[in-house]
């Protein structure tokens, strides 16, 4: 005659325990500490996962190189060219007419403010610098990709390109608030 099993006791940890166990093969992800959308008091956090795989912000922020301002100088960016990007189209001749297309969307207040900081933004990190900052937080490219794109293979270039890349990231944590310029404190002069 076979055995009965055992019932395993109840552990309360585990009811709702919202963690995803299966991740596809090629998955990059990280823990991360959010807000619980399910937390009875305000603050409660739960640590969830997300995926770095293509997200270049979000990897360099995992494996601390950058921090949390540069972090989210970065993702400002990055809602500042999508709300800007989201705007009047040009009227394609090569597509097909239809009855009841949709009108074109004015320019919202949004999209012109979000025009008028990338474009400070550019005259504050300078060609290059934009350059860097939309092919890697925009195009999702990582230093490797940029330095090949711009004929750079050396691992000195890709060094470089990491340190410009952090340089522009504190620009932009600085432009949106995220962090206080250094100020050097002056030395009063001896009497």
């Amino acid at each position: 005659m076979a055995r009965r099993k055992r019932r395993k006791a109840y552990d309360p940890s585990t009811a709702y325990d919202r963690r995803a166990q299966d991740l596809p093969l090629n998955a990059e992800v990280a823990p991360i500490q959010v807000d619980d959308p399910f937390g009875t008091e305000p603050g409660d956090k739960i640590v969830a996962l997300r995926s770095t795989r293509d997200d270049p912000l979000a990897k360099l922020h995992t494996h601390h190189q950058i921090d949390d301002a540069q972090y989210r100088g970065g993702r400002a960016f990055q809602n500042d060219w999508e709300k800007a990007e989201r705007g009047p189209r040009a009227v394609d001749p090569t597509r097909e007419r239809v009855d009841g297309g949709q009108v074109r969307e004015p320019v919202t207040e949004a999209q012109r403010r979000a025009v008028v900081r990338l474009n400070r933004i550019e005259q504050e990190l300078g060609a290059d610098g934009t350059a860097l900052v939309h092919e890697v937080l925009i195009r999702g490219m990582t230093m490797q990709q940029v330095g090949e794109s711009r004929g750079l293979i050396t691992q000195r270039w890709k060094d470089y390109l990491a340190r410009r890349f952090q340089e522009c990231l504190d620009r932009l944590a600085l432009f949106y608030g995220f962090a206080a310029s250094a100020r050097i404190p002056v030395k009063s002069l001896p009497r």
